[in-house]
């Protein structure tokens, strides 16, 4: 697949996981020459320090910080790549660029919230670019992917957990839910996936199912949906036997391991398209 130019320095908004070190590494690929990161305490794996070139830590909430380090390097292009724990998104310490952002912000939600650091950064000319960013090729396409091949039974929850992941982020409140016999087991908030799939699989006692989808319309400069390695090995530990993604809206990071895991643990890993 055919790749934008990159330009010569790109700024990377780097949460926890896998993301921003596979960020990091196909930008490299695509030509990017100059790599800047804003990482943050307690959530960014301390090897994308040998990834960039320049780095600062920071707090969560450090808005003002997060605009001064990218301008200091000459960054006019950023992506957000990695998520924050919700545990520290309720520990936020802001400061006064993001208090202000804040009073101004009606409802605060991850959409919003999220859309008014893009406006914070444009004021400073700095553009957010798409989360998918020279990651196109780990975009699934519909079928299969990897572990057992599904059952009849397995299809239908995966086409109605898909209808009722959906219609679920549409009311933005989370984008996954555990299925099972088309019951809904367990739905995700704020919580997280992790603490959804517990839920789920504690109740589907080895028969559930996750599906997890975007959000109708999303913005992918601010979010998409990740599936790697930790997923398989989480929905494994909570007894789900099965996952669900959309295809052509999903990234699956550290394939590789990730397909291994499927065959070890025994979990189904299927894209299906709207």
């Amino acid at each position: 697949m055919s790749h934008p130019e990159p330009p010569s320095t790109i700024g990377m908004i780097a949460g926890n996981g896998l993301y921003p070190e596979t960020f990091a590494r196909a930008a490299r690929r695509a030509g990017a020459t100059t790599l800047v990161a804003a990482a943050f305490t307690d959530e960014t794996e301390p090897v994308l320090e040998t990834l960039v070139d320049h780095l600062e830590w920071m707090r969560v909430g450090q808005l003002g910080k997060m605009i001064k380090h990218f301008k200091a390097h000459g960054v006019t292009s950023v992506v957000m790549v990695g998520q924050i724990a919700p545990k520290n998104l309720f520990d936020l310490r802001p400061d006064l660029r993001l208090l202000k952002m804040l009073s101004k912000v009606k409802e605060r939600n991850a959409e919003t919230l999220f859309a008014a650091i893009a406006g914070e950064l444009e004021a400073d000319g700095i553009t957010l670019l798409p989360a998918t960013t020279y990651l196109e090729d780990l975009l699934p396409a519909a079928g299969p992917i990897c572990g057992p091949a599904l059952s009849e039974r397995q299809r239908g929850d995966a086409a109605f957990g898909f209808r009722i992941a959906k219609e679920v982020s549409r009311l933005d409140i989370g984008q996954t839910v555990i299925v099972k016999k088309g019951t809904v087991l367990a739905v995700e908030a704020f919580e997280g996936t992790d603490e959804a799939l517990k839920r789920g699989g504690e109740l589907g006692k080895g028969e559930a199912m996750m599906v997890k989808v975007s959000k109708p319309k999303q913005d992918f400069r601010f979010d998409v949906p990740v599936v790697g390695p930790a997923t398989i090995v989480n929905a494994a530990a909570a007894g789900v036997s099965a996952i669900a993604i959309e295809a052509g809206s999903t990234l699956l990071l550290g394939k590789e391991e990730l397909v291994r895991l499927c065959q070890e643990k025994k979990v189904s890993l299927l894209a299906i398209a709207e």
